[in-house]
């Protein structure tokens, strides 16, 4: 037997090593921290992405896919993408927008919405937009504020301030930096306990998947997609089953259409079906007492983890 028919174990060690560095891998850029961390995490989980990622380190390995996950400050994502230094990334359309940079939105995520707006104290009972021209307005959205009030003021001939700070927007009015704010408003808590007030609304914003234009692995991203879709049709349906009489059936499939058709399965009794269909999840209590009223027996109504359609 020649010895250079079977490498080492160190060898096939060293070589393993290698193919996986050399391995085509995409790159996605996510939230480290702050509001859409968990909702973004819960994102990956639910398109089947297991990763390691070990203690204080930005960077981990999916083990099950050929993906790169890149743990960032959101507020800098779309920059990173914008580059071409990752291939997608996921933060809030706000943040692409202040970025300033040439992306493509793959898809509008459903979660993270929220108002960027301009606020100032409510003792203040500023109503009209035209009271802050030429104002003092602090910010961690600049770019957008600026273009917010650029028309402001060439209506009334002024020139706004507009001063960025990276954190804690609301205490700026409080502490006499700023007659206004524009920050976001979710659920209005923070801005309330601020003594702040709604003035007018920047733009509404929620979070997105977007593309690098320098993109380099398209038949990863594909794939990504769909899973991606495939996770989000289970968010926003149920899987309902019930046993109905023929005769009820026309009744029973105008109650639950389904997303293209139902599916209908004959019993061993002649005179029932078997249905089942997706129902919209916030529609879905009202189908079963609608069925339950036509006679529907033994209604069901199933979680979905992911799906593909």
């Amino acid at each position: 037997r020649s010895p250079a028919a079977a490498a080492p174990p160190e060898e096939e060690t060293q070589t393993t090593a290698a193919m996986a560095d050399i391995e085509p891998r995409g790159v996605i850029a996510v939230p480290k921290k702050g509001r859409l961390h968990e909702k973004v995490m819960k994102l990956l989980e639910g398109v089947g992405l297991e990763y390691s990622r070990p203690a204080r380190v930005d960077v981990a390995e999916c083990t099950n896919f050929p993906l790169r996950i890149v743990f960032l400050p959101a507020s800098d994502i779309a920059t990173f993408v914008g580059m071409g230094h990752v291939d997608l990334g996921i933060t809030g359309e706000d943040v692409v927008q202040e970025s300033e940079v040439s992306v493509e939105t793959l898809r509008e995520l459903g979660f993270g919405k929220c108002k960027l707006c301009v606020q100032a104290p409510v003792v203040s009972q500023i109503k009209d937009m035209s009271e802050l021209a030429g104002k003092r307005i602090v910010t961690s959205f600049p770019v957008l504020t600026k273009l917010f009030f650029d028309p402001i003021d060439a209506a009334n001939g002024t020139t706004t301030t507009v001063r960025y700070v990276s954190g804690s927007v609301e205490a700026a009015c409080g502490l006499g930096l700023a007659d206004a704010v524009v920050d976001l408003v979710e659920t209005g808590t923070t801005m309330r306990a601020a003594g702040l007030e709604v003035v007018a609304e920047v733009m509404s914003t929620q979070t997105v998947l977007i593309k690098s234009p320098q993109a380099a692995h398209e038949d990863i991203v594909n794939v990504l997609l769909k899973r991606i879709d495939g996770y989000q049709t289970a968010t926003k349906f149920y899987m309902i089953s019930y046993n109905v009489l023929r005769e009820s059936l026309p009744q029973a499939l105008e109650i639950t259409p389904g997303k293209r058709s139902p599916t209908i399965s004959a019993l061993e009794e002649d005179d029932w079906v078997a249905v089942s269909a997706l129902v919209r999840k916030k529609e879905a209590s009202e189908t079963m007492d609608r069925l339950q009223g036509i006679g529907a027996e033994d209604i069901l109504l199933m979680q979905l983890a992911n799906s593909r359609m």
